[in-house]
């Protein structure tokens, strides 16, 4: 097969940007130069702007908690674009950004509404807009695996139960439905069983094309390739393939990376993935540089293994061990 993957990434910086901790309107990340000016963002003066609301807020240079808001948000960044470029980044890696009931966004309400904390979508194509204008890619993060329990099509369930017409779209397991209650057992499929992540069942056609319709969606308003969390997870056949035919029929040169913990070699024959999060280089290099100072409990759950710690020819021999795997992918 002849494999064909984008020009652009070959020899792009990516920026991972978390954006409720980066920047909030107003506040610069970095230098302060006159290049950040907000005016500098197609003649819009982003502050202006800013979603009108009202919310209780952690201060910013306070230690963030696993649940608070910082208040960061998309207008922050397009300030802050300039920075981000006199470090040499060419592409900009989002996580989730769309409408979510928690700071990291992994929970999706709207797949089709940036999160009004952000700023919403006006926010978005500002941004993105402002990022084509200086050369930066964007690429979001697709979580196409599960939703929440407050995406429209689950939240219809709970509130109709058996009589929503939405049910083949999750995998029910019996009723009442337990979407609260820790006390009882969850009664429907849930990333990890984590309950407030209820797993779309893929095989039903209908939720199939929504999620396609998603990718299409995006990409036709501009943005440059998706980040897919856990894939691996995705059993129906085809799937992963359907998507990348129809994410290159509008934009051949999107990129495709899927999130994948293990052995990578089964989703880069071509027909699915342009690449992947290369774990298998994360796991040795952490158990290299990191050493002895790992902290356990926060790596002993991921399956790539950044530990126990490893000298330089054990990190040699697991790196040689990974280039062997996938020929030509470690080049």
């Amino acid at each position: 097969m002849d494999i064909q993957t984008p020009d652009w990434v070959k020899n792009a910086v990516f920026y991972q940007i978390f954006p409720d901790r980066f920047a909030k309107t107003g506040r610069k990340t970095g230098r302060e130069t006159g290049r950040n000016s907000p005016q500098g963002l197609s003649g819009v003066h982003t502050s202006s702007l800013a979603p009108a609301m009202q919310v209780p807020l952690e201060p910013w240079d306070a230690p963030p908690t696993i649940h608070g808001y910082k208040g960061g948000d998309l207008w922050g960044i397009a300030e802050n674009l300039d920075y981000i470029v006199d470090l040499g980044i060419t592409a900009i890696y989002f996580t989730p950004i769309f409408q979510s009931a928690s700071n990291h966004r992994y929970h999706t309400h709207d797949y089709y509404q940036i999160d009004p904390l952000l700023g919403g979508n006006a926010a978005f194509e500002v941004l993105l807009e402002s990022a084509h204008d200086r050369g930066l890619k964007i690429v979001l993060d697709g979580v196409f695996n599960h939703a929440s329990r407050g995406f429209f099509f689950f939240n219809d369930i709970l509130e109709n139960g058996e009589k929503s017409p939405w049910l083949d779209w999750f995998r029910i397991e019996g009723w009442p439905i337990s979407a609260y209650d820790e006390t009882k057992p969850s009664n429907y499929q849930a990333w990890w069983g984590l309950r407030a992540l209820p797993t779309f069942n893929h095989d039903n056609p209908h939720v199939r094309e929504y999620i396609m319709q998603v990718a299409e969606y995006w990409l036709e308003l501009g943005i440059d390739g998706w980040r897919l969390d856990v894939p691996g997870e995705v059993k129906t056949p085809g799937f992963w393939q359907e998507f990348r035919d129809r994410v290159k029929a509008i934009n051949p040169e999107a990129y495709i990376v899927g999130e994948i913990w293990d052995d990578a070699s089964a989703w880069l024959d071509g027909s699915q993935f342009d690449g992947v999060m290369n774990y298998l280089f994360t796991g040795p290099t952490l158990a290299f540089v990191g050493g002895d100072h790992v902290q356990m409990p926060l790596v002993e759950g991921p399956g790539y293994y950044p530990y126990p710690a490893i000298d330089a020819v054990a990190y040699a021999k697991r790196w040689r061990s990974c280039s062997i795997a996938i020929p030509g992918r470690f080049s």
